[in-house]
């Protein structure tokens, strides 16, 4: 009998290891585009957030995101995290 193993990534603010489900990916198109990927299959660089609002505003106050994928991330895109979480 095969037990499938349940994906994990890591929370680039809190460092956590959680299933993928429990996170949200962003991620920089090739074209230099941010935006969020709840498919988890876009390509290009990806980031994992946790699903909670207090790390979403740790990662916009340190700009925890714009290290991780080496561009300038707008507002618009912490706002539509943000109205994903609510």
């Amino acid at each position: 009998m095969n037990v499938k193993k349940t994906p994990m990534r890591t929370c680039v603010v809190t460092k956590e290891k959680l299933e993928k489900k429990d996170l949200i990916r962003v991620v920089r198109m090739p074209d230099g585009e941010i935006c969020v990927d709840l498919t988890g299959k876009k390509n290009g660089r990806g980031a994992y957030l946790k699903k909670d609002l207090e790390v979403l505003e740790k990662a916009r106050k340190n700009k925890i995101l714009d290290r991780i994928l080496e561009i300038e991330v707008k507002d618009k895109v912490y706002d539509e995290l943000n109205e994903l979480l609510k």
